[in-house]
Parts: C-alpha cells; structure tokens; sequence
C-alpha cells in the first residue's frame, strides 16, 4: 500500500512540476557565451546509489563544455561526496537529508542554499524528478536546463541509445546548447568512473589476495538486489553450479551487500565492505563481474570492470550497464548462456 501511494504522489507531483518549468525564451541575445558560464548546479536529489553513480556522464559532460567552472551538486544523503572526490571542478555538495521529516532543518536549509547561491546554469539529471524540475526553477540562475527541454524536436529519434538513463541527460543537454549558440560535442558519451587512485586499487589488490589462487584469472558475484530484482537461493545455485563447472580455472569470490547476506549461503570466498569506493576498487581488480540489476552493478561499471547485468524487468535498455558491458535478459539466456558471456567477459569480448 505505501509503495502504490509513494508512486501515486510522485505521478502527481511530477504532473505539477512539468506547468511551471519552463525553459528561458531563446533568441540571439539570449544566446550562452561559454566564458560566461562559471558557476553551474546539478540537481539529482535522489540518495540511491545507482542513481547517484548514473548522473557521473553528464557532470563529465559539464566539465568538458565548461573547462573554466565549479560545479555544485544538490543531492539527497551522503554519498556524492564520496563518489565525486576526484572530480576537481566539484566545489560544493548541497545535501538533502535521506529522511527529511527527521531532518526538517537540514532539509530546508539545503532548499535554501541552492536560492541563495546565484548560478550561470542549472542541469536537473532526471526529467522524470519532479523534486529535480523544482530545485531547477527555485535556483537562481539565468539558464536551467530541466531535462526534456527539446524532446518534441525528435533529437531522440538520431541516438539507438537516448534511452539509457545515464546516457539521456547528456544528449538532452547537447540538444540544449545547441539551441543557445553553443555547437555541442559529437564524442562519444563519457563513461561512468569514479576515478579510482592507484592507491585505493592497491588496498583493495592486497584484500582480494588472500581470497585468490593469485595464478588465476577472477570472477566477481554479486548475488543480492532489492525487491523483484533479486534472484532466489535456486536461482543463484544454479548459476554458481555452471560457473564453477565451466570454469575451473578461474577464482570465483562474491562481493556482499551492506546487509552482508549471500543467495549462495556463502559457499563462495566473499569480500564485505560498507565502503562504497573500497568495494569499486575490489571488483576493479576482478576480470569480470556478474549481477542483477543494482547500485552495486553500476559501481562495477563505474570500476570499469566487464560487467554483466542481470534483468528479469523489462527495463534492460534503460539501466544496462554500457561502455565495459551489458544486459542480459534472463527471461531469454539461460544458465548456459550466461556462462558463455562470461567467457566473453574473460577474453575481453563484452
């Protein structure tokens, strides 16, 4: 019941905010000169990890449009910080508190530093946000751009991938410029990274170690999601039963959720850590990491790790990993089929 009332408030929340955002009126004089542009916010108020890690593309594509300006991120709990501590032009976190009727002060202090911080440019990630349009209108700034801005021009109909969730915000944005003077990047789109150091990869080498046959290459499990997304206890049996027949020349060992719980009842070497970078770092020295749609998914990605996602949902195209991976639909491949990409995986075919 929460769940089909927390879904009906956001179909009506999302329904209000599309009346009163509205793009600036374009003309020449109106145009976007780039050396104008030093102070840019990006709105994603949302503390999921996944969701957080997939808004990494278009702070990229911010940077490389406008070498010279600082970023702000207005984002929901305490994760951003952690996942954009290499990103440079990042120079402040505006945080909305992960529950706000707790927080009440925080909440509205952050509501209230994002209108007293004047800006050249505001990005809202998600046009489906509609605490995302709002935070856009509310800031002060002379250009905002709310994430759906050119849709009915059909600039989707050009890119095969303008579904991917990471992927849409920036060909939105490059749409946008394009409209304010500004001829926007035909580069392939940035991938997800969270810019792992040498050292955190170190640390993180010397903990998969003693878990390894160091001689052998490894696979990395992650055999937990939330709700309809995670697979049974048989499901996963199955899966490890096949890897462990087909590839007896490999390390197999599971990276394990916060909840430190395993479908496999821990049969398989596991790492835990409620370190979010640690963890990256971890599956970054794996050769291929296997997993169901998750936030631990896109930080392999984000490891730049081959990934494989897992997808029982018929939301593949949308939230697959892209760039060192892809989806796969287990409604379709089955155990053996899996393993074979895996395979894949190992010889650098993903």
């Amino acid at each position: 019941m929460l769940g089909k009332i927390n879904q009906f408030r956001r179909f009506i929340m999302l329904r209000l905010s599309k009346t009163i955002t509205k793009s600036n009126a374009i003309n020449e004089k109106n145009f976007i000169k780039k050396k104008s542009i030093k102070k840019i916010l990006i709105s994603r108020p949302n503390h999921r990890l996944g969701n957080q890690l997939l808004m990494i593309p278009i702070v990229d594509e911010a940077i490389k449009t406008f070498p010279h300006a600082k970023l702000d991120i207005f984002a929901k709990g305490g994760l951003s910080p952690i996942l954009f501590q290499n990103h440079q032009q990042v120079d402040r976190f505006i945080l909305l508190p992960k529950k706000h009727f707790k927080q009440l002060l925080q909440y509205f202090g952050a509501w209230i530093k994002i209108k007293s911080r004047r800006y050249d440019l505001v990005i809202n990630v998600d046009e489906f946000s509609s605490s995302g349009r709002l935070s856009t209108k509310f800031a002060s700034a002379k250009y905002k751009c709310f994430g759906d801005d050119f849709e009915d021009q059909g600039w989707q109909a050009q890119f095969e991938d303008a579904g991917h969730i990471a992927k849409h915000p920036v060909y939105n944005f490059r749409s946008y410029l394009k409209h304010y003077g500004i001829e926007p990047s035909k580069d392939p789109i940035l991938p997800i990274d969270i810019r792992l150091s040498k050292t955190e990869l170190k640390d993180a080498k010397e903990k998969l170690l003693p878990l390894i046959d160091n001689n052998k290459p490894t696979i990395c499990i992650f055999t937990f999601a939330t709700a309809d997304k995670c697979y049974s206890t048989q499901w996963w049996d199955a899966m490890y039963s096949q890897l462990l027949e087909d590839f007896p020349e490999c390390n197999i060992v599971e990276a394990l959720p916060v909840e430190n719980v395993s479908q496999i009842d821990f049969k398989a070497p596991a790492f835990y850590s409620k370190d979010v970078r640690e963890l990256s770092a971890f599956i970054a020295n794996t050769q291929v990491f296997l997993g169901a749609d998750s936030g631990i998914m896109h930080l392999a990605s984000a490891s730049r790790s081959p990934v494989l996602g897992l997808f029982s949902r018929s939301n593949t195209a949308r939230y697959e990993p892209y760039d060192v991976g892809r989806g796969v639909d287990t409604n379709v491949l089955n155990y053996e089929d899996i393993s074979k990409l895996v395979r894949d995986g190992l010889d650098g075919k993903l």
